[in-house]
């Protein structure tokens, strides 16, 4: 069985997810640590309990996201994974970070990039890679069938929606890749999103202003 614990990190109230197994096998999702101190509360959940930290996966490259990678590359010796189509979004981040406060140095990238239908083991449970561009282009969420659990990054909120007006966004295919992927998961699929609180597929199908499910 999974569990799930998150945090909210930087200014951006960025939610950083560790997924986690009875093991103790640990995926580190979107680290959005911005300062000694929230990489100490990172670190000390982990070794509190007793977590082994295997992947560190990336939802998609926002700057809100990745600030943290350089602490968990080097801590726990990982590279992080994403979709290859967030590169760009990845790279360019150390050109900006200083004009918005923020002291950044970029973490190792693996050569494995995700890729929509891929599955990530962990403890014997899968995680299914979803491709949901729109907020970013190579934007990615996590899906758990036996859990109903869906680690959504910046695609659906409660009662929202990611922006699209950033570069590489496209509201359209925001919109129609929640449609047709993201609502198709059970109404009770639990979503984690990647700020604010948790909902589910079921609600947000019924009340969401900025999708509604077809039909």
């Amino acid at each position: 069985m999974l569990k799930i614990h998150s945090f909210a990190f930087n200014p951006y109230q960025e939610n950083t997810y560790l997924v986690y197994s009875n093991t103790g096998d640990c995926i580190i999702i979107d680290p959005g640590m911005s300062s000694p101190k929230e990489e100490k509360e990172l670190q000390d959940y982990i070794e509190r309990n007793n977590l082994k930290p295997i992947l560190l996966i990336n939802t998609h490259c926002h700057i809100d996201h990745i600030l943290g990678n350089k602490f968990v590359c080097e801590t726990y010796n990982l590279k992080a994974q994403f979709h290859e189509l967030e590169i760009q979004n990845y790279t360019a981040v150390e050109s900006y970070a200083a004009q918005m406060g923020f002291n950044y140095k970029p973490g190792l990238i693996s050569d494995n990039f995700l890729n929509e239908g891929d599955t990530i083991s962990i403890s014997g449970e899968e995680l299914e890679v979803i491709f949901v561009p729109g907020h970013a282009p190579g934007h990615i969420c996590l899906y758990n069938r036996n859990q109903n659990l869906l680690i959504a990054g910046d695609t659906l909120f409660l009662n929202s929606i990611g922006r699209t007006d950033l570069p590489g966004g496209n509201h359209q295919d925001l919109v129609t890749n929640i449609q047709n992927k993201l609502y198709q998961l059970p109404d009770k699929t639990t979503v984690y999103p990647g700020h604010g609180p948790e909902t589910n597929i079921g609600y947000e199908k019924t009340n969401n202003f900025f999708v509604k499910a077809e039909g």
